[in-house]
């Protein structure tokens, strides 16, 4: 009598049909996908119900612009990939954005769209776009489920490939044909089991013991050595591999702006403050975790010295020949700091607070943090740059831990920023980034909230980054999310009008400048269009009252910071006339 009831039960489950949208959800779930961000439509819209109703949280943005910068952000701040939907054609083109920011970046994520039916390509079919080729320079790998049996092995593929080696971006394409083709339950189940589960973080090669042993020799003979790390480093989660080997041996270090947190920038062997002397004095460089481009100057004089030597720790062995650094080290930042741990400490050494080149730095940082307190200690109104960023700071400071994560874009915004907010916890800065991207803040604001969802996201924006994204406040408010975003408002790009005299000219010279935008907009009522709090602060006492406020309540909010129009400089480099 069982066997037939099993055999019964058998029967029914080859009876039972699923189509491909349903495959792809349970192939996303199967790998362990948590959140899932992206726009929907045509043909994509069941398999992102399906996924939802499979345990998988999916964000609905406004954009696909913001959800691929999402996605990126969120393959950093968790080190597993960011998965975005789009649908076809333009959906597409559209999440290219996000999709490119994350392969420049190393962060990783994966893009799935929709596309048309096969079998109508080249007809002219609606939305039809030959994807893979047009995603093929952005991205480190990209796969196309032809018919639905391939469903299950492209899903696990394409996210492991985002996370092996060096992180970027991947892409999957789902025809809308074979979204709509069925398989039995049994043949889905056999499908799923086969398909190899995805290797999250392999790190092909392993250092040598003697590259070590020539690694901590180098740095142990060196008069001037600096440690620099990267987001990478960030990544890796090799924050306390790091904070061992500075307290250590006593020296220097130097983050990028993403790189800030990882030791905090109060401690006393921060270099920040002292960055051109850093760069410019030291004879032995240990950079974990970033690139030696244009961030850091290429590694070339003038910044640094002609003679300085460079031992470079990266996952990716084609940096390292690309960069040749007097000794490059492949493998994760974390698995390599630890080797090295582990070989000074059989013989220990210390620069200590007396040296000669930690007292220099130490120096020119107070002296420098110093001349920046005298000018940020005073209340300028109409604000300049400075005063509101004091306030901010203070209050994101007040905090306490969990600090907050904090998201910076603009052009004298950010850089202000980089100099003024500081960063005591690991991963709490997101910003333009390696390629200097304008328009991610609202997408990255989303994806911290979701992937650190007991941390405060504060966003310190230009009015001009705000503008890429703005109505993705929206989103904010549709999903609750414990975001504040900050808009620095001074009338423009770096500030209204900046023409000279003799540009204006011709017969469009009564038209706004290139880099002008209404005066006065009142950003803030846009999120109170739809149910979140705006706020409009233009006084020291208004600011604080609005962080106060907004912060306690953990709300969506936007604080519209009027911002003297003439305060900016188009370099980015701000003009301390205050």
């Amino acid at each position: 009598m069982a066997d037939s009831k099993t055999s019964a039960s058998n029967t029914e489950e080859s009876q039972i049909l699923i189509d491909g949208n349903v495959l792809a959800a349970r192939a996303l779930a199967l790998a362990g996908v948590r959140h899932m961000f992206g726009v929907v439509g045509i043909p994509v819209t069941s398999l992102a119900t399906r996924a939802v109703a499979l345990g998988i949280r999916f964000i609905a943005f406004h954009n696909e612009q913001s959800a691929g910068y999402a996605a990126s952000a969120y393959g950093y701040l968790t080190s597993r990939p960011g998965v975005f939907l789009t649908v076809s054609g333009p959906g597409c083109v559209h999440g290219l954005a996000g999709l490119s920011n994350a392969t420049v970046n190393t962060w990783p994520a994966v893009m799935i769209s929709g596309s048309c039916d096969q079998r109508d390509f080249g007809k002219g079919d609606f939305q039809e776009l030959d994807q893979i080729a047009a995603v093929q320079p952005f991205v480190k790998f990209a796969a196309k489920a032809t018919e639905i049996s391939h469903i299950p092995r492209v899903v696990l593929s394409v996210l492991s490939q985002a996370v092996e080696g060096r992180p970027g971006g991947c892409y999957l394409d789902l025809p809308t044909d074979v979204l709509h083709q069925k398989v039995s339950e049994e043949d889905a189940s056999l499908l799923l089991s086969e398909a190899e589960n995805p290797r999250f973080r392999v790190i092909g090669d392993s250092v040598s013991n003697l590259d070590i042993e020539k690694a901590v020799g180098l740095l142990r003979k060196a008069d001037k050595p600096l440690i620099v790390f990267g987001k990478g480093a960030a990544y890796s989660r090799a924050e306390n591999s790091l904070k061992k080997l500075i307290e250590t041996t006593g020296i220097p270090f130097l983050p990028t702006p993403m790189g800030k947190g990882l030791l905090s920038d109060t401690h006393e062997l921060a270099a920040t403050a002292a960055r051109s002397l850093a760069i410019g004095g030291c004879d032995v460089v240990l950079v974990v975790g970033a690139r030696l481009n244009w961030l850091l100057h290429f590694g070339e004089p003038p910044k640094w010295s002609t003679d300085v030597k460079f031992i470079l720790v990266d996952v990716s062995k084609e940096e390292i020949e690309l960069r040749k650094p007097y000794l490059g080290l492949v493998g994760d930042a974390g698995t390599v700091l630890d080797l090295i741990n582990r070989e000074i400490k059989d013989d220990p050494f210390c620069l200590g607070k007396s040296h000669p080149w930690v007292a220099a730095i130490s120096k020119k940082a107070k002296d420098n943090v110093a001349k920046m307190e005298i000018q940020l200690a005073k209340d300028v109104v109409p604000f300049n740059f400075f005063t509101p960023m004091r306030i901010i700071r203070d209050a994101i400071l007040a905090q306490g831990s969990p600090a907050p994560i904090l998201v910076s874009e603009g052009a004298n915004t950010m850089d202000v920023g980089r100099a003024v907010l500081v960063q005591t916890e690991p991963r709490t800065r997101l910003d333009a980034g390696t390629w200097g991207t304008m328009g991610v803040g609202l997408g990255y604001c989303i994806a911290a909230a979701v992937a650190s969802p007991d941390r405060l996201v504060v966003a310190v924006e230009g009015d001009s980054g705000f503008g890429f994204s703005a109505m993705e406040v929206e989103t904010l408010v549709r999903y609750q999310l414990p975001v504040v975003v900050i808009v620095f408002n001074n009338g423009g790009v770096y500030g209204g009008d900046r023409r000279n005299p003799d540009e204006i000219t011709g017969p469009y010279k009564d038209d706004p400048a290139p880099t002008s935008f209404v005066a006065g907009a009142a950003y803030h009522t846009l999120i109170e269009a739809f149910g979140g709090k705006g706020y409009v602060v233009e006084t020291p006492e208004e600011l604080k009252s609005a962080l106060s406020e907004s912060f306690s309540s953990r709300k969506p909010a936007v604080i519209n910071v009027i911002i003297d129009p003439y305060a900016g400089a188009e370099s980015g480099r701000m003009q301390h006339k205050n």
